[in-house]
């Protein structure tokens, strides 16, 4: 092992060696003060944008400043983890051609991010790594590891560390990695150097994100109606989707890529150091068996077979309930008389809100059957 320095250039420089040898193709130091965002972040909370996500609303305050989470925090480490490949997405015509192979006449998308293992189980083994080989590293310090675990607005760190800017789509976008990447921090005691912020916009007059999204949950640029978002609508929301938005979720089971894969900037995106064009992190390789599920096979799926499945996976979010309804919607937008026995069959579930979901998607076929 290294010898300890105090010497902070060289704790950092081996700091970024390490995190870039676990995976982690973005690395960016920000200081510990108060988030930029926490206006706007309050301002959108008040707005009744968050919808059900209550969680967001309990911990309001702790994400001013990311003292809540480590008192003696001087340094937030922001890293991002590259998920998915390359995009190959026309933003012309607007559609995706990645897993056209994998597609049968019943399947349904699944958003990149969660092709592989949950995420934040993988991260977070590496973050207590990261975070043991600092404090030996440094005796005396401390660091905390951090992924979608802790009252900690992230991407203003990650702004601030210099990792990208907001797009239209409130995505954090990296000039030459795109936004296709998980996020995380460590916060630490050390005073480490600090990178420059990323202060410009390289949207321009772009909408491509704002035009393509299939339910129209951009108010405004860079602002998020979540509660008309599909990602939303098939992972948080745990009851009936309002009516009117079940057209334009598509065949989307689980999460939607559409603003991101429009994005011209990821489009011929550059790998990073780590190897990480996503899919071949090591421990994180995608599973083509999750890129498009048969919606028909799930509608059949019991409590203990739908937690079988998917078990060690980000699908098991949603739930057996949230995932049976997702995939009856898709089937009543597909529109394949074939799937009708499958549906008619859910109308019986015993869960109120699969059945609801079921007999809209089999009233819907019927009135195209004629």
């Amino acid at each position: 092992m290294n010898e300890p320095s105090a010497d902070p250039e060289t704790i950092r420089s081996r700091l970024r060696a390490e995190a870039e040898r676990r995976g982690f193709g973005l690395f960016g130091v920000a200081p510990a003060t108060e988030a930029d965002g926490f206006g706007r972040f309050c301002d959108w909370l008040d707005r009744g944008f968050a919808g059900e996500m209550k969680y967001l609303h309990k911990y309001r305050d702790e994400r001013r400043h990311p003292s809540a989470v480590v008192s003696e925090v001087r340094s937030v480490v922001m890293l991002g983890l590259e998920y998915a490949e390359r995009g190959v997405r026309s933003a012309e015509r607007g559609m995706e051609d990645t897993d056209s192979a994998l597609r049968t006449p019943h399947s349904a998308r699944v958003a990149k991010y969660a092709h592989g293992p949950d995420y934040h189980r993988f991260i977070w083994d590496k973050l207590n790594e990261l975070s043991a080989w600092l404090m030996a590293e440094v005796p005396g310090s401390y660091s905390h590891g951090t992924c979608d675990s802790a009252p900690l607005l992230e991407r203003d760190f990650a702004r601030r560390a210099g990792l990208g800017w907001f797009g239209k789509n409130t995505m954090l976008i990296h000039k030459r990695r795109g936004s296709f990447f998980f996020l995380a921090g460590l916060l630490t005691s050390l005073e480490l150097p600090t990178d420059p912020p990323h202060t410009a916009s390289h949207c321009g007059t772009c909408t491509a994100c704002l035009d393509a999204c299939p339910t129209n949950a951009f108010p405004e640029p860079g602002v998020l109606d979540a509660t008309k978002c599909i990602s939303y609508l098939t992972i948080e929301l745990r009851g009936a989707i309002p009516l009117a938005l079940r057209e334009p979720m598509g065949d989307w089971l689980f999460g939607c890529d559409v603003c991101q894969d429009v994005c011209p900037w990821n489009r011929g995106r550059s790998p990073s150091p780590s190897g990480g064009e996503g899919l071949g992190v090591r421990g994180w390789e995608g599973n083509p068996d999750l890129a498009a599920l048969d919606s028909v096979e799930l509608l059949g799926l019991s409590k203990r077979e739908f937690e079988r499945r998917f078990a060690n996976t980000s699908i098991l979010r949603t739930r057996r309930t949230g995932l049976l309804r997702n995939a009856a919607i898709v089937l009543g937008n597909t529109g394949d008389e074939r799937a009708l026995p499958a549906l008619e069959k859910a109308m019986t579930d015993a869960d109120s809100v699969i059945a609801e979901a079921a007999t809209w998607a089999t009233e819907r076929i019927r009135v195209r059957k004629g």
